[in-house]
């Protein structure tokens, strides 16, 4: 439920691509009592994904203004004083106008430039869907509160038809706005959230508009889908190195047996967590036959990290460079969400990917016997 759910927030706060003027202004108009002084902070992130202040507007009689040159269309963030929430928008070169209400910034209306108006448009019919998920959500709580079971059961069947309405929506809009940068995001997402083939995302990203593909997110997506073309199956599993528990380094050249999974997860990660007592079993019963495991953390924190290995009695080899998504092994695999498995034959070559339960016992029985 919360998966699909995520692109409507996700996507809401993607970046869109923007005109040729040779400047922009920013205009804003604010409804709503303020207080004497008020300034309108712009906010951008930087590589980090941290959020930096650029800019400082102060706010007279409602209005505010912003200008300046903008190198490439990236999104930005207005903040109103110590107002909670933010207006996402994406600062380009043009004209660009923005209304909200000071109690209401995440409903902002945004118009003037080309992508501005395809972000709007996706905002607008993102937000419709995110009132429908949470009015589900409520409907579904009062239910269950209520010990109401037909009525939670007739709740949740609505909700997975709601699932690929919203997925569907994604899809479309990415299809139908080949020149739209939030396109790029909207595959990017698809892509992490591994709920279509990856042959499928590959058809919608060369669909785009070169001007799309050539953006920094359209390359970052292409850079993406270029890395999978190294872990799929078939191909030769790239290799890395990193630090063990005890200090030491490990490469997988080293632990590479006649059958060879690596393992991506995190103490932090439930559904890895559920999935390791599986692992373990097909570990104790097929390791003596050739099968060798190294597993891959994305946690933060060593003590975490080492504190699950013991816990869930995880006996092979393990690795982490302690930075989540950010370690690079992951990105060289192109890992955006875990549980994540790879399968190697003998010859280090991918033969299955995120297999888990029975499935994953019966591929390495098939490979061992």
């Amino acid at each position: 439920m919360k998966k699909i759910f995520g692109f409507v927030c996700a996507t809401m706060l993607l970046v869109s691509c923007g005109s040729g003027s040779d400047g922009y202004t920013l205009k804003g108009t604010i409804t709503g009592e303020l207080a004497e002084g008020a300034q309108v902070f712009l906010k951008t992130t930087d590589s980090l994904n941290q959020l930096v202040e650029l800019d400082t507007a102060n706010v007279a009689n409602g209005s505010f203004s912003f200008t300046g040159t903008q190198t490439e269309p990236k999104l930005h963030y207005l903040f109103l004083g110590t107002n909670p929430g933010n207006v996402p928008f994406v600062l380009e070169n043009g004209n660009i106008d923005i209304k909200f209400q000071k109690d209401s910034l995440g409903f902002a209306s945004i118009k003037g430039t080309l992508q501005n108006d395809l972000f709007m448009n996706f905002l607008q019919e993102s937000r419709k869907l995110s009132d429908r998920a949470r009015s589900m959500q409520n409907d579904m709580r009062a239910a269950s509160q209520q010990q109401d079971t037909a009525t939670v059961t007739a709740l949740r069947e609505e909700y997975i038809e709601f699932q690929e309405e919203v997925k569907d929506f994604n899809i479309d809009f990415a299809k139908e706005n080949p020149n739209a940068l939030i396109s790029a995001l909207i595959i990017g997402n698809l892509m992490g959230s591994k709920v279509l083939p990856d042959d499928e995302i590959r058809a919608m990203f060369e669909a785009l508009t070169p001007e799309i593909k050539e953006s920094t997110p359209g390359a970052r997506l292409k850079a993406q889908l270029d890395k999978l073309k190294t872990t799929q199956i078939g191909g030769v599993a790239p290799e890395f190195s990193a630090p063990t528990p005890d200090g030491g380094t490990l490469a997988l050249s080293e632990v590479k047996g006649k059958v060879t999974l690596i393992d991506f997860w995190a103490a932090w990660c439930r559904p890895c967590r559920m999935e390791n007592p599986n692992i373990v079993s097909v570990y104790n019963k097929y390791h003596d036959k050739g099968l060798n495991i190294i597993g891959v953390s994305l946690d933060a924190r060593a003590e975490d990290w080492k504190k699950a290995i013991v816990a869930d009695g995880l006996e092979w080899n393990h690795i982490s460079n302690l930075k989540r998504f950010q370690d690079p092994i992951a990105q060289l695999y192109s890992i955006n969400a875990i549980p994540a498995a790879f399968l190697l034959d003998e010859n280090g070559v991918i033969v299955a990917k995120d297999l888990r339960g029975p499935a994953l016992e019966a591929k390495v029985a098939e490979l061992l016997n």
